[in-house]
């Protein structure tokens, strides 16, 4: 069992400096720690802390009222995740957020609806959640943890659904405006928390939202103009099919790169040597989904978005969560208080087809989940870092 630092969430610091005006200043002044030290803290890159430091961070977090006297020092440690489920279930507050399509046939405009696929998916999430993977049963009481095993499971205290518009589906600038109301409104919460984005990003602009902060780009604008490949922002790419629609996307277009040859529908990811790599579909048998997420430790923030190139794409990877999660864990990629891990799943199904495959959420195909290599995260995530 390892343990994480929390001072971070407890004083709901952020590495945006515009967002932690003096924070470090005076916690130097309060403790007469060294400002490394304390930055070291606030990081989650200590290896151990002194009694003496760790009681006068006490002092200050109750004399600033972040935290109260009988809370501490309990509250400036949480225990770290062991596999995916975990990673979920440890939120103190577990946000999903779904995208939302108009019925344009409907009498009344009121009328709208979320794709079945997505549903599904969401349904595996709480399920997953909610019994660790259906390991839950399998958890055996220890003498740290109370008489009664489930009380002692990981959950959320709080779940919360929100819903944004699917691109095309309002005004350009409504759907981003809802999409940065509910990341907004996630990001300034208070507590340990997660944000799941549910879809592509043809579906969900949240999930544009969250992939653009993680690499520090602009969302809602397209890089299909790099001068070459590798100056993308994010080390994974769908690209559209022609007949999909093209909303402007950090992550998704037409093109690598400018004066790049027509690319095959599909998702891309660079590998270790900067090449780029396609994961299918190459026949109507095959299919691919993505898993991304980005963990803030010290900051207990964590934020998911995942989804399939198509509706049965995304069954699929519901499947696949509920049968095999380990596939996506652990986080390839771990620097500067953060924990990164990206996914692609290829699925291959059966030749034999039937008309209610559309209706079954237990569809069976062979799956193949790569893992986008920690030096593709590298380069980005430590782009211009002294």
């Amino acid at each position: 069992m390892q343990y994480s630092f929390r001072l971070a969430e407890l004083l709901g610091h952020v590495p945006d400096p515009r967002k932690r005006p003096g924070t470090i200043k005076s916690i130097v002044e309060y403790t007469g720690l060294d400002r490394h030290q304390v930055a070291a803290l606030l990081k989650n890159e200590v290896k151990y802390i002194p009694l003496k430091a760790l009681s006068r961070l006490c002092d200050y977090l109750i004399e600033h009222g972040h935290a109260t006297a009988d809370q501490l020092p309990g509250a400036l440690f949480a225990v770290e995740p062991e596999n995916f489920w975990e990673l979920l279930a440890r939120r103190k507050r577990l946000e999903m957020c779904v995208g939302v399509r108009r019925d344009v046939s409907a009498d009344s405009p009121d009328v709208s609806f979320v794709v079945a696929a997505d549903s599904v998916l969401l349904g595996e999430i709480l399920n997953g959640v909610t019994t660790l993977g259906g390991t839950a049963k399998l958890r055996k009481p220890t003498p740290e943890m109370n008489m009664l095993a489930a009380d002692a499971l990981p959950h959320p205290e709080q779940l919360k659904q929100s819903l944004v518009w699917s691109p095309g589906q309002a005004d350009e600038n409504e759907v981003a405006r809802r999409a940065w109301m509910v990341y907004n409104d996630f990001s300034e919460s208070k507590g340990d928390k997660a944000l799941i984005g549910i879809g592509s990003t043809k579906s969900n602009p949240v999930v544009e939202i969250v992939l653009a902060r993680a690499f520090n780009c602009d969302p809602f604008e397209s890089q299909d103009g790099a001068a070459d490949p590798k100056d993308r922002a994010i080390p994974f790419f769908m690209r559209y099919r022609d007949n999909d629609p093209h909303p402007n996307s950090c992550v998704a277009g037409l093109n690598l790169s400018q004066g790049e040859a027509k690319l095959k529908e599909g998702l891309y990811y660079e590998n270790a040597d900067g090449n780029w790599i396609r994961c299918g579909a190459d026949n109507k048998n095959e299919e691919v989904a993505f898993v991304f997420y980005v963990h803030r430790e010290s900051q207990g923030r964590l934020e998911m978005v995942l989804g399939g190139f198509s509706g049965r794409a995304t069954r699929l990877l519901a499947r696949a969560l509920a049968t095999r999660a380990e596939d996506f864990w652990p986080p390839i990629y771990e620097m500067q208080g953060i924990q990164v891990g990206g996914f692609i799943a290829k699925f291959t199904l059966p030749s034999t087809k039937k008309e209610e495959d559309i209706l079954r959420t237990d569809l069976v195909a062979s799956t193949e989940v790569t893992t986008i290599p920690m030096e593709a995260f590298q380069r980005r995530l430590e782009r211009g870092r002294v």
